[in-house]
């Protein structure tokens, strides 16, 4: 992937998105429904219905990237059909996203206690 630069904001869009939208279209997405500046410096990412196909928007100051991922198998993990707007990612979590894994808060594993 391309190197993005340190701190950038990663957002992904909540809301089952119609993947046949190119960039124009997912950066009005982003101005028209989430609210904000697709040409702002942040990353969003958007997941269809089918999820094993993701979108990435970015502006870097020069030109606007779109960058798309499909699974060979699996789905991309995505919050709840229930969530809407966006929600923020940090770059690891980000990068466990488009590896396929498990990116949301892991689960919290209590040790079994010791016998006697």
């Amino acid at each position: 992937m391309i190197a993005l630069p340190a701190g950038v904001r990663v957002y992904l869009a909540c809301s089952v998105t119609d993947m046949r939208k190119g960039m124009v279209g997912l950066a009005m997405l982003v101005q028209q429904g989430l609210g904000d500046d697709p040409l702002s410096g942040a990353l969003y990412a958007f997941r269809g219905r089918r999820a094993g196909l993701i979108k990435l928007i970015w502006h870097d100051g020069i030109g606007l990237y779109m960058l798309t991922k499909r699974l060979e198998q699996g789905q991309f993990q995505w919050p709840s059909t229930s969530t809407t707007g966006r929600i923020g990612l940090t770059s690891a979590q980000l990068a466990a996203l488009l590896d396929g894994c498990e990116w949301r808060a892991s689960v919290v594993r209590q040790r079994p206690e010791l016998a006697g």
